[in-house]
């Protein structure tokens, strides 16, 4: 199958083409810069492989959630190419994506094996985490939780993720929360991992076959929160309560 995908839900932007024998791929800084570069590079590795738009059997995209100036401009950027080709989108859950790449890179191959379950961690900003769990095996990946939001400290005492007797980790949190998640993570095996193009490309085959290719109308961001971003004075309260706080503390 020939598919288009591509992710800005984070601060790097994944694009991917294959023909349903090669991939070609590239990246660049993503979020609310893809808007400006996110076309002309489609473009441009279209042209490199020799594709035209409405030879493909879906335009694939990340749908969040994510960063909410990058998911408006892969969802924009999906309808209209996909309307301007006659093709189908493909809306993914980023979380999906992380859980597929993750898996992807500490086995280096196709699903074999026994089924995996993974749970995908991705900065939310605001001092909070996306989290959902799925389990991947050879018939595809299986969303086992719903997506929610938690802070770094409570990963460990979340219900969900004991329910789910899940063994990886994996995301973009680990350096941005190092001094906030639970020093405790030792049964876990944690794996640094973005929604990358090609995972999405990954999952494609199975999602297509199975009716998620959905009209151009359709291509919609998936956002967990209404709210996305502190205003002003509210980081301005925050820098406050830091301040105050380390003022009260006993010095070492």
């Amino acid at each position: 199958m020939k598919f288009l995908a591509f992710d800005t839900s984070t601060d790097m932007m994944s694009i991917a083409v294959t023909d349903g024998v090669r991939v070609w791929q590239h990246s660049g800084p993503g979020g609310a810069k893809s808007s400006a570069t996110l076309i002309p590079a489609i473009l441009a590795l279209l042209a490199e492989a020799q594709l035209a738009l409405g030879a493909l059997d879906a335009i694939v995209f990340g749908r969040g959630p994510g960063s909410f100036t990058g998911l408006r401009t892969a969802c924009s950027v999906a309808q209209g190419l996909a309307l301007g080709a006659g093709v189908k989108v493909l809306p993914v859950n980023t979380l999906m994506a992380v859980a597929e790449e993750a898996r992807f890179v500490l086995t280096g191959s196709p699903f074999a094996g026994e089924p995996l379950r993974v749970t995908a961690l991705l900065d939310a900003r605001m001092d909070e985490m996306y989290v959902q769990s799925y389990e991947l095996s050879s018939g595809g990946c299986l969303q086992i939780s719903d997506c929610r939001l938690i802070r770094p400290e409570n990963l460990l005492a979340d219900a969900v993720l004991e329910a789910t007797d899940v063994k990886l980790l994996a995301g973009n949190v680990f350096g941005v929360y190092a001094d906030r998640l639970p020093a405790d993570l030792a049964r876990f095996t944690c794996a640094p991992a973005l929604p990358t193009a090609t995972a999405l490309l990954r999952l494609a085959p199975a999602l297509a076959v199975a009716g998620q290719c959905v009209d151009a109308a359709l291509a919609l961001p998936l956002y967990v929160r209404d709210k996305v971003a502190l205003t002003t004075e509210e980081r301005d309260q925050v820098k406050l309560a830091k301040a105050r706080a380390a003022l009260a503390s006993p010095a070492d």
